[in-house]
């Protein structure tokens, strides 16, 4: 039983002092702490009763009391206190001396004009507080009364010598003369009973401004001097240190001055604070309008409040004021304040649920404004809790949101899983660059796929890239066409030599008479890319790795024989594909007269393809299509197969009488050198005839279609240069002829018959 009477309460004190720093404030001693459980930061004033005197104990214990009954959001808060025969023990919320905070500021070069503004208008309207509702005097008013909380709201403290108004301050308690000397030169010229009851307080109030800006008072004299006291502030200034006591005015009636137009108090920066201080009764319009002319202030705003003031109130206005889109912006530029470990505390929560919204304003921000929080985010919510949400955008009926989605794969696909990369994502690609009717997006999905390409695994590289790639060479809108190149040049490292050889570069070929200039360009670049890296690995096998093709299988050549038969081949592709379908030049000559008339606003919207490489930042193409485009060519929602159906396709082409003068390429003579080519955009327009059609799927289209893909298993060396699907129509053609003259021969030997005679034997 003794034991408990014996127990030393400071042990069971709810909160530990920490010895790291020690800073006095009067009689006190002002410690760090924490809270034993949840180690919630705290501040712990101390008074050792053994070091200081009885008129010290008084003014300690004075304080003590007046803390508990004191409640105001511009007072030190009182947290929790123990007093003991040697000590007390008075805990705050975590502060720090204004004088240390004033250093700090001036060490990091800030001149935080506007944080001590604010800082004014916090201590005046305590002051005015204390005497005109509670009617009590301070006493005690200072800079070492002033205390700064982490979000740097500045706090009154230091109520040691607080007196009611009514009573003789130096009959109750000590005055601060009497306890500290030096403390002298911030009484007030007048007699303790001279002029109105808050003459002394505002007084004081005049001395702390001049300690703000210009350090330590060093006489009462000094405050004559104006020295680094802003312009805006100094007529209120000469009120507070006014020698007619009866003159200087009400704290109240001082900050009404103060924050008159054109005052020291009147600034956004205090207007935000006042805003945030009456949140809570504001209407939603009023919030609205506040939020989004926060995101241009908090670029001034000092980095403490925003990370522990605006941020708050942000958190709440979303959680509970249904605020929606409008404090994303302030949101993300706080979140640059915040370190990684705060960011997923405070910030990613919030992120995770507004993707999970059906505002498509939110959406559309989030989606906008990714690059801000995407590497905050972990592998595991993307997958399981934003992407699920995200691929919605891919089918909404709005484009903005259907590109910004497209977009935003740029980010999201280095945190993606297999399943959602390679599966997910590529099947709503193949829709989107398929059906969508907007030109722009389905350009944008073929930009993407190129520079996600590296996420993807190496089967579905090499099931998708070149299948996707090609459908985007026969789109309609000439970025789009641009982009398929581009594409194509950007994931060269993906194909291996067969590949490059027998699929990439008869694709890019055609596109060298395309009816848009950019888009030819873009295809004689990337097709001298590929013949460049050929011709290369067909001289010298042994550079295939360096020169970044890769290929599944090993290459094997026997000796200098099989390199020449490897590159007269890839010569034969090319060449075939210029002499050979002489007559698809022909027909598709009508076709680029015509389009390159009509083409004029689509080209200027395609503009940024013409010079822009693969990884240019104006690569992304947001113009809308020309109306003349229509929509996409059709095609199926998955990639892959889009080869070998095309394969079984019979050409485009009708056999024709070569023109005058071009040969076939088994006619060509490989060594003759000179100048002998010829210009066949140059010369295509004087030989146009009437654009062939072909039938397709039951219905007529012209030779020239983008939709259409000729079969290079054509290429087969035959002597009139025709494909298998050439040939056969022919011999059916010439089957069909043979038959009809064989009737024709019958007919004539049984001789003509008369109508209504019979033959007699």
């Amino acid at each position: 039983m003794w034991s408990f009477f014996a127990r030393d309460p400071v042990k069971d004190f709810n909160y530990e002092i920490l010895p790291e720093t020690q800073e006095t404030s009067g009689i006190w001693t002002l410690h760090r702490g924490k809270r034993k459980i949840g180690g919630e930061p705290v501040s712990v004033f101390v008074y050792e009763v053994s070091t200081g005197t009885e008129e010290q104990a008084q003014l300690a214990k004075a304080a003590f009391k007046r803390m508990k009954t004191l409640r105001h959001p511009n007072i030190l808060a009182y947290v929790d206190g123990l007093e003991t025969e040697k000590s007390l023990y008075l805990v705050t919320e975590q502060v720090t001396s204004l004088a240390a905070h004033l250093k700090a500021q001036s060490d990091r070069g800030g001149s935080g004009e506007l944080e001590i503004s604010w800082g004014l208008h916090q201590i005046v309207k305590a002051v005015s507080f204390l005497v005109n509702d509670c009617h009590l005097l301070h006493n005690n008013l200072g800079i070492w009364s002033v205390f700064v909380d982490r979000a740097g709201e500045w706090k009154l403290g230091g109520l040691d010598h607080m007196t009611p108004e009514n009573e003789d301050a130096s009959t109750s308690l000590p005055s601060a003369k009497a306890v500290h000397p030096d403390m002298d030169k911030y009484d007030p010229p007048e007699s303790p009973n001279g002029g109105e009851k808050w003459a002394g307080d505002v007084w004081r109030l005049g001395c702390l401004i001049w300690e703000v800006f210009n350090g330590p008072l060093p006489r009462t004299t000094s405050l004559r001097s104006l020295g680094k006291i802003p312009k805006a502030l100094v007529p209120h200034y000469c009120e507070l240190v006014g020698a007619n006591a009866r003159a200087r005015p009400n704290p109240a009636r001082f900050l009404q001055n103060c924050r008159a137009r054109g005052g020291f108090l009147s600034n956004n920066f205090v207007e935000s604070n006042l805003f945030l201080e009456e949140i809570q009764i504001k209407d939603p319009a009023e919030k609205h309008q506040f939020f989004q002319d926060l995101s241009e202030n908090l670029d001034s705003f000092p980095e403490d409040f925003c990370k522990h003031k605006v941020l708050p109130q942000l958190l709440t206005a979303f959680e509970f004021g249904n605020a929606g889109a409008v404090v994303l912006t302030p949101l993300f530029k706080v979140g640059k304040f915040l370190s990684a470990e705060e960011y997923q505390q405070k910030i990613i929560p919030v992120i995770v649920k507004m993707f999970s919204s059906t505002d498509r304003a939110m959406r559309i921000r989030l989606l906008q404004q990714m690059e801000q929080f995407i590497q905050y985010l972990n592998d595991a919510a993307v997958n399981s809790q934003i992407f699920p949400h995200v691929v919605h955008g891919f089918t909404d009926t709005n484009p903005a949101i259907r590109e910004q989605t497209v977009k935003s794969m740029l980010l999201l696909a280095p945190k993606l899983n297999e399943s959602n990369v390679n599966q997910e994502l590529m099947r709503h690609f193949a829709r989107l660059q398929a059906r969508d009717e907007q030109g722009p997006i389905r350009c944008n999905t073929t930009v993407c796929l190129g520079k996600i390409a590296p996420y993807l695994n190496a089967g579905t590289r090499q099931r998708v890239l070149i299948s996707a790639f090609s459908r985007a060479t026969k789109d309609p809108f000439p970025a789009s066409r641009a982009a398929g190149v581009l594409g194509f040049a950007a994931t060269h490292n993906y194909y291996n030599v067969t590949e490059s050889a027998a699929r990439v570069l008869p694709t890019l070929c055609t596109l060298t008479v395309d009816p848009d200039k950019n888009v030819r360009d873009q295809a004689f670049k990337a097709i001298k890319s590929f013949l460049t890296k050929l011709e290369t690995v067909s001289e010298d096998p042994t550079k295939l790795a360096e020169i970044g093709l890769l290929t599944s299988t090993v290459l094997t050549l026997n000796g200098y024989c099989g390199i020449l038969a490897m590159k007269s081949f890839i010569c034969i592709c090319i060449f075939s594909n210029f002499f050979v379908a002489e007559t698809s030049f022909i027909a598709v000559s009508v076709s680029i007269q015509v389009s390159l008339a009509s083409s004029e606003a689509v080209k200027k919207q395609s503009s940024d393809w013409s010079s822009s490489g693969w990884d240019a930042d104006d690569s992304w193409s947001n113009e809308k299509e020309a109306d003349s485009q229509g929509q996409s060519s059709p095609g199926e929602d998955g990639w892959g197969n889009d080869w070998e159906e095309e394969g079984r396709t019979a050409p485009a082409t009708k056999s024709a009488a070569l023109p005058e003068g071009v040969r076939l390429a088994s006619e060509y003579d490989w060594d003759i050198k000179g100048d002998t080519q010829t210009d066949f955009l140059a010369n295509v327009s004087q030989r146009a005839t009437p654009t062939a059609t072909v039938r397709r799927g039951g219905g007529a289209e012209p030779a020239g279609d983008w939709g259409a893909e000729e079969s290079w298993e054509s290429v087969d060396g035959s002597p009139a240069g025709l494909s298998k699907a050439e040939l056969a129509k022919k011999k059916r053609e010439e089957r069909r002829k043979e038959l009809e003259a064989k009737r024709a021969e019958r007919k004539a030997a049984k001789g003509p018959l008369k109508l209504g005679t019979r033959k007699l034997d």
